[in-house]
């Protein structure tokens, strides 16, 4: 009896606890709150893991800057990694000045915030969340066209160690940002500029000029830029993840510099309408591991293309776009398979 005894108090306050832990690192945050409320002992073996405590999740959540000031000053968040705020509501510059204040110290330890398409946060936001934010390395803020380079200036004086930056859908942005991010940030590895039309040549060359460890690129919907800039992405030797669609400017002579790029894994040149045949033969030449390409919409191309991509690139690419392409004749899904047997994914685009 008592070693059956002893087989129960080691499975209750062993085994038990164990399996809790492994189970709850895979629930969502929302889940794993209310388990919170099941029982005292749940609640005081789920709070004695910090590992589970390191996300704050209130995506799309209502009233998320109140909510966000409420769980940073709970003792289980004074650890936490990462922040995500992405379409919440109600966040604003405010909440984030209280958190600045109050929370400071749980933002210690703080590498991921994303603050995509919270449209209330200006400049004055970005000044305060960054200040308490030092170890910062990934920050997003999507679609918001109250930044501008005031808030970038803040960041790249508060945050020293960014490695990934998304600034897409921030209109408001100009060349100045991306000389501070270049001068700030050598050692960043993703960039995503979409739709930050008011950029220039000069300004996305300095983030060649001296980002050289960049793996991801993304310049959707910028249509601005020239062979001149477009040439230096050349230099970006371990670029995997290109996305240069509806760059009108670029030509074959650019895309052939481009090509330099050989570890290019994901290429996008979706209404690239100067491109052809000579600039996408020199990718298919030099880029041997593609897997993504989309060529959608480019009427420059023919047959001639694919048949270059298959002899290099046949057992690789497993996304290949070619709609609206009607140089290419041979375009019907058997047809592509016969070229690319490992093709998987026909139509990027709709």
């Amino acid at each position: 009896m008592e070693v059956e005894g002893g087989e129960e108090v080691t499975w209750s306050r062993e085994t038990v606890p164990k399996v809790v832990k492994i189970v709850s690192t895979r629930l969502p945050q929302r889940d794993l709150i209310s388990l919170l409320l099941v029982s005292p002992w749940l609640n005081a073996t789920l709070i004695s893991h910090p590992s589970l405590w390191l996300l704050i999740d209130f995506r799309e959540m209502n009233n998320a800057g109140n909510r966000l000031i409420a769980a940073l000053s709970l003792p289980r968040y004074r650890h936490v990694k990462q922040i995500n705020l992405e379409f919440a509501q109600d966040i604003e510059d405010k909440h984030l000045e209280l958190i600045k204040n109050k929370c400071f110290g749980s933002l210690q330890n703080l590498e991921v915030l994303n603050l995509n398409s919270c449209q209330k946060i200006s400049d004055k936001g970005v000044q305060d969340i960054t200040s308490a934010c030092a170890n910062l390395k990934v920050f997003s803020i999507y679609w918001n066209v109250r930044v501008t380079d005031i808030g970038i200036t803040h960041l790249v004086k508060n945050c020293k160690y960014i490695i990934d930056l998304n600034i897409s859908g921030c209109k408001n942005i100009l060349d100045k940002s991306l000389q501070l991010v270049a001068q700030t940030y050598p050692e960043l590895e993703l960039l995503n500029l979409t739709r930050c039309v008011k950029l220039t040549d000069f300004g996305l060359q300095q983030i060649l000029n001296s980002c050289s460890s960049l793996q991801s690129l993304n310049l959707y919907a910028l249509s601005s830029f020239t062979d001149e800039a477009y040439k230096r992405i050349s230099l970006l030797t371990h670029l995997k993840f290109l996305d240069l669609c509806g760059a009108q400017n670029l030509s074959d002579e650019g895309l052939s510099c481009i090509a330099r790029c050989k570890g290019l894994l994901s290429l996008s040149l979706t209404w690239c309408v100067r491109v052809t045949d000579v600039g996408v033969i020199a990718i298919a030449e030099s880029c041997t591991s593609l897997e993504y390409l989309s060529l959608f919409g480019i009427v420059g191309v023919t047959d001639a293309c694919l048949d270059s991509l298959s002899r290099t690139c046949s057992n690789t690419i497993t996304t290949l776009d070619v709609n609206g392409c009607i140089g290419i004749k041979r375009r019907s899904r058997d047809e592509l398979l016969k070229l690319f047997p490992k093709l998987r994914c026909f139509k990027v685009h709709s």
